[in-house]
């Protein structure tokens, strides 16, 4: 790219301006009738033309040549990927839990390395979700991609890697997640000292992510606007033989490119990728008793059509002070309306003793019982209430109103707990009626 230099703008949805060269962006209009540096002008938009100003999104790209010049596209094989509705198998009560995905042997990038675990809702309606693990060990060469289904929250667990996108580059490292919207076309590489890469994505079928309502908490907390960070303008003016991809319909297609797709040499507006270290989230807990529920712990969320029912919430565990008088203190046994698939990025987690490892994900679908595991349980309840640190530990959380239907390829995993339901088996009674 034409900027080496790592620079980013801040804040969550702010409108942006930002140009690789003096004078790129046009003043005073959008689309004057010849750009600066010859360049064309092309608008990107990510709601309907007229959604409220507070959530219409949109950019202008100056770029060297525009989207339109590219061959037609030709399907490809899906391979391991899948999207909403599927087909077959029916969606399954079962909890459900997975050992860490192998990384590969063979030299795989990022696209041919997805591999869809669950999805739900339906893409075409713009509902739902799908969520996949990616593993790779090889950089996007002369390859691109963009996501017409939906917008790609990117949750890094091993490795670092560098998202080449149009309007700029983003350096997300284990820690981190990133955001690229739907149809902006990208790149993927593997990071600074990375030789192979591991970690989720949730395709977000829905409205796009923002920052949830704070509520009682008041003006700060959680996550903080200005804490997400998105790129400056970054070029290449490349020519040869280039491939690009498209996820659309729930299909794969591929259209040939004389040219680097990455060639916007200026933008402004407020539809473009970000990124956001989770260690600046400000985690709000309980300082009496009792647990709050972990909506408190949102970073992120898509709205559905009836309020209070997310599409999605992003949810995160991360490092935290447990200070809860009298209080039963890892997540306590639920069952949720809403279903809960939950990645593990670092650590542990504090409601399992073992078999829930970085890298490895669970499912728990709407109403399906779950919480704390037998060895948990027996500890939590003898222990010492002292004030207690969870420094070590980092999960998530995809949480949707929707059921999640996992694919033929996740069940059938050979890194698939099938033996997951049995570590609540010891989970005996200690009831005692005659003791008042």
């Amino acid at each position: 790219m034409n900027n080496n230099t790592q620079e980013y703008l801040c804040g969550f949805r702010n409108h942006h301006a930002t140009e690789a060269l003096p004078g790129a962006l046009p003043e005073g209009q959008n689309s004057p009738q010849r750009c600066p540096y010859g360049l064309y002008a092309e608008q990107v938009t990510g709601s309907a033309f007229t959604a409220p100003r507070s959530h219409n999104l949109r950019s202008w790209l100056y770029r060297i040549r525009p989207s339109v010049a590219q061959s037609a596209y030709r399907p490809l094989p899906a391979g391991l990927l899948a999207t909403a509705p599927p087909r077959e198998p029916a969606a399954d009560p079962n909890q459900m839990r997975w050992d860490p995905r192998p990384l590969p042997e063979a030299p795989t990038d990022f696209i041919d390395g997805l591999l869809t675990i669950a999805v739900n809702g339906d893409a075409a309606a713009q509902t739902g979700c799908g969520v996949h693990i990616y593993a790779f060990n090889r950089d996007m060469h002369e390859r691109f991609f963009y996501d017409a289904d939906g917008e790609l929250l990117i949750v890094p667990q091993q490795g670092a890697i560098t998202l080449r996108t149009e309007l700029g580059t983003l350096k997300v490292v284990s820690g981190e997640i990133s955001v690229i919207p739907r149809g902006i076309k990208f790149q993927v590489h593997l990071g600074e000292n990375t030789d192979a890469a591991r970690g989720y994505v949730c395709e977000n079928y829905g409205s796009p992510f923002e920052l949830p309502g704070l509520g009682p908490i008041g003006a700060n907390g959680l996550a903080n606007p200005r804490d997400f960070l998105t790129p400056v303008a970054d070029y290449e003016d490349l020519t040869g033989e280039f491939e690009l991809i498209a996820k659309f319909s729930g299909r794969l297609w591929t259209t040939r490119l004389d040219h680097s797709p990455l060639d916007v040499v200026a933008w402004h507006g407020n539809y473009a990728p970000y990124k956001y270290d989770l260690a600046r989230f400000n985690t709000i807990n309980t300082v009496s008793f009792d647990h709050p529920d972990p909506s408190i712990f949102t970073v992120l969320t898509s709205a559905s059509d009836t309020p209070g029912m997310a599409n999605i919430d992003f949810v995160i565990f991360p490092p935290r002070w447990m200070v809860a008088e009298e209080t039963f203190r890892p997540p306590y046994f639920h069952r949720n309306l809403m279903s809960e698939f939950m990645g593990l990025i670092h650590g542990e987690y504090d409601a399992k003793a073992e078999g829930f490892l970085p890298g490895g994900a669970s499912l728990h679908n709407s109403m399906s019982p779950h919480g704390p595991d037998a060895e948990t349980f027996e500890k939590a309840t003898a222990a010492e209430l002292a004030p207690q640190r969870l420094a070590d530990t980092l999960a998530f959380m995809f949480e949707s109103r929707y059921v999640y239907q996992p694919t033929p390829a996740a069940l059938e995993a050979d890194f698939r707990q099938y033996d997951y339901v049995d570590v609540w088996a010891g989970l005996r009674s200690h009831f005692t009626p005659d003791q008042r």
